[in-house]
């Protein structure tokens, strides 16, 4: 979308991202009972990692260098892999592994020129045979489930653009009816796409 383009807009959009996430990633953390039924996969780290969710992604932001689309992509592979994976809830012990991997499938995707595993893997602060890994896992996670209708993309940047006007009234965007992202979320990030109907009915899921 025209708005992503703007460069004052997107470091806004992946502030906001990186505090969904972190609300997210808190409130999976402190849900003692769920935490007993999660699985440990490999996106999951030993320890939380030092680096915060919003450096983390400001980091992917700086040196990726993929088109903005890719990061509502990304928060749309993360919605998908969430729902198709509900023991694998996202906390602070695997949000950056996330991060770094629906980023660099989303770009893989969406961008004509992107960048290999080993230089994300660096960028991520993680080895390439992990990034490999991570990679493969994320898809079969995702079921291959990589297209994005234009309807999805815009259903997702319109719950973003809505959310940050509410949290920040003072944005200014060129076309508000057109960026949206929702309201605080656990378990799941956004709502449920149904992309073979036209209307896309959208519920949180919580």
């Amino acid at each position: 979308m025209a708005e992503l383009e703007n460069p004052s807009v997107m470091p806004k959009v992946v502030g906001f991202l990186s505090s969904l996430l972190k609300r997210v990633a808190e409130s999976n953390d402190v849900n003692q009972e769920q935490l007993l039924h999660q699985k440990i996969s490999v996106f999951h780290g030993l320890t939380r990692p030092t680096i915060s969710i919003q450096s983390y992604l400001e980091r992917i932001f700086k040196y990726a260098n993929c088109s903005p689309s890719c990061y509502i992509v990304a928060y749309v592979y993360l919605d998908r892999f969430t729902q198709r994976q509900p023991s694998l809830p996202i906390n602070s012990f695997n949000v950056h592994r996330l991060l770094i991997t629906s980023v660099m499938v989303a770009a893989k995707f969406m961008d004509d020129m992107y960048y290999n595993n080993a230089y994300y893997a660096k960028v991520g602060g993680i080895t390439t045979i992990e990034m490999n890994f991570l990679e493969v896992d994320f898809l079969f996670g995702l079921g291959f489930h990589l297209n994005v209708t234009p309807g999805t993309f815009q259903a997702y940047c319109a719950h973003l653009q809505k959310e940050m006007l509410m949290m920040q009234p003072h944005l200014d965007f060129e076309n508000s009816s057109s960026l949206s992202l929702g309201k605080s979320l656990k378990s799941h990030l956004c709502f449920n796409d149904d992309e073979s109907s036209q209307q896309q009915q959208q519920q949180l899921a919580v």
